[in-house]
């Protein structure tokens, strides 16, 4: 039971439209009725303010979270990993190949953010077993459930013209670029919905939208990440999971665009001028990682390309 306490100063000032009016009454009636208002106001008071404690409140804080970043070994991956390493997340980072390059990027993480538990596991992001391998190596290694999911592994083989395009290449594109997300996504929705936490953010591409340099396959790819996310922010957001995509294009030190060189006259098509870094996405995927409000957005770094 809740115990009301008396305010006489709250109550003078009582809404009239609830049937609470000044207590200046004379008659014992209108003392009575009076007394009665003013128990049933602050009983509807408390329980107002009760209500209130229990209001949401923003949790944006990622440090002492646990960040899984794929593709970690390439430019973006990196760069995420040392921007989410810098708020105080720990980590568990993928790659392929790369295994010089992951322990050099540890190596770093180490010396420059004590303190942290980082993982390495080698995955294809193109293996249904790889991926339940890394799951299960992450449970063992952290005992921990996973806050922040970085998916950014993908592939591009640069073919533009459709003709050209094998079906196997297409087919190996959607494994990596969209199959691979949806089964990240299952691997850790269960325990982020169980502590009310999540971040799912996908790194797309400006040819989700249908441009880029790439063909069809590659676009195909990153739009239907575009649209699984907007499916699944407006499925997961009830249990305090948001779920972005960041959609870059023209970032040189990646895999598509190792340099200039690599893409010879593009730069000048850029309004900006110059190639975008893997830093700049960095950014923006650690702002919605710490911004839960944001959920069911695709935010396109390009330097102004559309």
């Amino acid at each position: 039971m809740i115990t009301p306490i008396i305010d006489e100063d709250r109550y003078q000032t009582y809404p009239r439209s609830l049937g609470i009016y000044s207590n200046n009454h004379t008659s014992k009636a209108s003392q009575h009725t009076a007394r009665c208002c003013r128990y049933h106001r602050l009983l509807y008071l408390n329980t107002r303010d009760l209500k209130l404690a229990r209001v949401k409140m923003a949790d944006n804080s990622i440090s002492g979270r646990l960040a899984l970043v794929t593709g970690a070994s390439g430019g973006i991956g990196a760069a995420c990993a040392r921007k989410l390493a810098s708020s105080g997340s720990h980590l568990a980072l993928t790659y392929s190949t790369s295994k010089d390059k992951i322990d050099t990027l540890v190596g770093e993480l180490n010396e420059s953010s004590k303190g942290l538990r980082i993982s390495i596991h080698k995955v294809d992001m193109g293996s249904v077993e790889d991926i339940t391998r890394m799951f299960q190596e992450i449970q063992d290694q952290h005992k921990a459930p996973v806050d922040i999911l970085v998916s950014n592994a993908g592939y591009g083989k640069r073919i533009v013209d459709v003709s050209d395009i094998p079906l196997e290449e297409f087919e190996y594109t959607l494994n990596i670029n969209l199959r691979a997300s949806f089964l990240l996504v299952k691997g850790v929705v269960e325990g982020m919905k169980a502590q009310k936490f999540g971040r799912i953010i996908f790194v797309s591409s400006i040819a989700a939208y249908g441009g880029g340099i790439n063909g069809c396959h590659y676009a195909a790819s990153k739009g239907g990440l575009m649209a699984m996310m907007k499916n699944l922010s407006s499925r997961l957001v009830q249990y305090n999971i948001s779920v972005n995509d960041v959609a870059p294009a023209m970032i040189e030190a990646t895999g598509m665009i190792p340099n200039a060189a690599a893409v010879p006259g593009v730069v000048e098509t850029i309004p900006i001028g110059r190639f975008g870094q893997p830093s700049e996405i960095a950014n923006a995927v650690e702002m919605f990682a710490t911004t839960g409000y944001c959920t069911g957005q695709s935010l396109i770094v390009a330097g102004g390309l559309k």
